[in-house]
């Protein structure tokens, strides 16, 4: 079986929107999926082109092939919906058999990054695919969340309303809203959450920023009894009249990897870092507030660190490090070991200092320098990291259920002194 689309660019600095090239999508007998790419000439031809990845799908006259990602580049199926968003997508399309291609294509204004995606050479016209809901949906919005979540049915008005923001990633429910000209990403809680998500993934976002981490702006909104965060959108930026949108691509893409278990051994921080040394306008820097992330994460049990919660973000020509996000606690019960999702150090995935400290010059950092940014983290959580979840609209109750999170005594334990 074969499928294939146009791919769209918005051009940096821009609000046009034009053709990049071409994506097929083959099934083989055998069940291997592949794609290829390539790239328009007309569009190799304009002087402001840039590559949907610089490094994967470079500016050139010739027919890229993966069979990685059920045969999707990664700069591609970045774009792409993820669990909460298929889910979304399914319910909007019950009499389907959804493949990967179809996934890719779902036409929605808020899928995340420069690229679009139409069978037509030209792109649609600005908006085709239709007005994002405002903050004045976000009851409705909630409610079809809920039936989602609850495999109940949902009317389909409000689908629509949903599955305008299916692209974006995670399994967590959301969806992306517009207000004013500035798009946000709407985080609704879900069963189960231990305590109020948007105060306490708030109030990490509030906290990061206090560590010297840039993150976007957040707020809490009110929908009945509950409360959603909002994100601000950092890949999107208003502009005359319009919205810019910026290339991004994941960690995941960066890295080369595939997304199945067996690629997870190639989850690591030390060759991220290596890889923003080519990717990045500023590695210099860029790898200095990646270590900030490390330990940040590995201080409040943060163990949803995974590649695709890392990213690059071209909001010019030039690649730097995307601002932070999902940065949230997990209930971690051990006091004397806890992991990260990657690789941090020599050994591995290990939260601790002198993991931490072991290849903190692939960070650009000498130890000395690095075991001052832990000490100077460790003291801002310390002080602060309740005050800023009852900041972001938490309560004391909320404290005290992600208190155990929050600088585990194990981070603090030697296993092995010739590491450092």
């Amino acid at each position: 079986m074969t499928s294939e689309c146009f791919v769209y660019i918005q051009l940096p600095g821009s609000l046009e929107v034009v053709t990049a090239g071409r994506f097929r999508h083959e099934v083989l007998p055998d069940g291997v999926a592949m794609g290829l790419f390539v790239y328009g000439s007309r569009y190799l031809a304009r002087p402001d082109a840039v590559p949907l990845d610089p490094f994967n799908l470079p500016l050139e006259p010739t027919e890229f092939e993966t069979a990685k990602l059920n045969g999707m580049f990664g700069a591609l199926r970045d774009v792409a919906p993820d669990f909460w968003g298929r889910r979304v997508i399914d319910r909007r399309y019950p009499d389907r058999d959804l493949t990967e291609f179809d996934y890719l294509v779902h036409g929605e204004p808020g899928r995340i990054g420069a690229l679009s995606f139409g069978s037509d050479v030209e792109p649609p016209a600005p908006h085709a695919g239709g007005a994002l809901p405002g903050f004045h949906d976000l009851a409705e919005l909630r409610k079809a969340a809920e039936l989602i979540e609850a495999d109940e049915p949902v009317p389909e008005e409000l689908q629509e309303m949903l599955v305008q923001g299916s692209s974006v990633g995670g399994a967590r429910p959301k969806t992306v809203i517009r207000e004013d000209g500035v798009t946000w990403l709407a985080k609704f809680p879900q069963r189960g959450d231990p305590w109020c998500n948007a105060a306490v993934e708030g109030g990490m976002l509030r906290l990061a920023a206090r560590c010297g981490i840039r993150v976007p702006e957040t707020r809490v909104e009110p929908v009945g009894q509950e409360k959603v965060l909002l994100v601000r959108r950092f890949d999107r930026e208003p502009f005359e009249g319009g919205e810019l949108r910026h290339r991004m691509v994941s960690a995941l893409t960066v890295l080369g990897l595939d997304d199945g278990v067996t690629e997870r051994s190639g989850w690591s921080y030390l060759a991220f870092a290596d890889e923003i040394q080519r990717w990045s306008e500023d590695p210099s820097s860029d790898k200095r507030e990646l270590f900030r992330r490390i330990v940040f994460s590995a201080l409040i049990s943060n163990t949803d660190d995974h590649p695709r919660n890392h990213a690059m973000l071209a909001t010019g020509e030039d690649w730097r490090l995307s601002p932070a996000y999902d940065l949230t606690p997990s209930r971690s019960r051990s006091l004397e070991h806890r992991d990260l999702a990657m690789v941090a150090g020599a050994l591995g995935r290990l939260a601790s200092r002198e993991n931490l400290l072991s290849e903190a010059p692939r960070f650009g950092l000498e130890v000395d320098d690095a075991n001052g940014v832990i000490d100077e983290m460790k003291a801002v959580i310390q002080a602060h990291w309740c005050a800023e979840v009852l900041g972001a609209d938490g309560t004391d109750e909320d404290c005290e259920a992600a208190r155990g999170a929050f600088l585990y005594p194990g981070f603090e334990i030697e296993r092995n002194s010739d590491v450092t």
